[in-house]
């Protein structure tokens, strides 16, 4: 994607997030099921400018691994890019996210209304326990729980320590955990506006199922998540 393309980008795509912001305001009033519709208007529209503007279109291996009803997805985080796809690719996902998101004006908005899981990273037990009650609600509404176990994007290539909270929710919620890999960072690395036009690969994995010992699933996961990530990296 040479610059110029990559400036128009994201002239287009910050500049239509900001006027859904405020256009999307008297949704927050409006039952959470027929907000989030709105959401996917602006989401199927951003997913148009990444396409037409940007060059970079998508495709999913392994839909079929995702069980109905609740589960955990443990996903890769290379990019911006996935953190706009996972309504698109999960319906109404609850997602783990930093409690400091939910302060940005508006988007905090949507993001509290749209059932989001927050965590406080400093928070010790006391925010676990705020956690998991969110968790627990969103499992009982049959959602899809998604957390990215690194716990921040990480640069294609590079080695970052698994998080406990993942671990934590497998072990409270009983549910599988599917593990979603992808190359997002070869196309939008981690800091910068999108680089490359092409296509990103997103790869779900097969269930790892519930009951295993915590050290077995967190093993487990990291393997597959990693080597199957760092496949779509090298293009194969």
């Amino acid at each position: 994607m040479n610059r110029m393309r990559s400036l128009f980008f994201a002239a287009a795509f910050y500049g239509w997030t900001a006027v859904m912001c405020f256009f999307m305001l008297w949704t927050l009033v409006l039952p959470r099921r027929w907000m989030l519709g709105v959401v996917h208007v602006w989401l199927d529209h951003t997913a148009w400018i990444e396409r037409v503007i940007g060059g970079i279109t998508y495709r999913v291996i392994g839909r079929e691994h995702v069980p109905e009803g609740a589960c955990i997805i443990a996903a890769k985080h290379q990019s911006a890019w996935e953190t706009f796809k996972l309504h698109q690719l999960f319906g109404d996902p609850a997602i783990v996210l930093k409690k400091e998101l939910l302060t940005i004006p508006l988007w905090g908005w949507y993001l509290r209304r749209s059932g989001m899981i927050p965590i406080d990273r400093g928070g010790g037990v006391n925010a676990l326990a705020g956690m998991m009650q969110a968790a627990h609600r969103a499992t009982e509404q049959g959602r899809k729980i998604v957390i990215f176990p690194q716990g921040t994007r990480v640069t294609v290539g590079a080695e970052r320590t698994y998080k406990s909270g993942v671990a934590a929710l497998y072990q409270e919620l009983k549910i599988p955990v599917v593990p979603m890999a992808l190359n997002s960072g070869l196309f939008w690395p981690k800091g910068l506006l999108p680089t490359r036009s092409g296509t990103i690969t997103v790869e779900i994995l097969p269930p790892i199922p519930a009951g295993l010992p915590r050290d077995v699933m967190m093993e487990r996961l990291k393997n597959e998540l990693e080597e199957a990530s760092n496949r779509l990296a090298a293009g194969v």
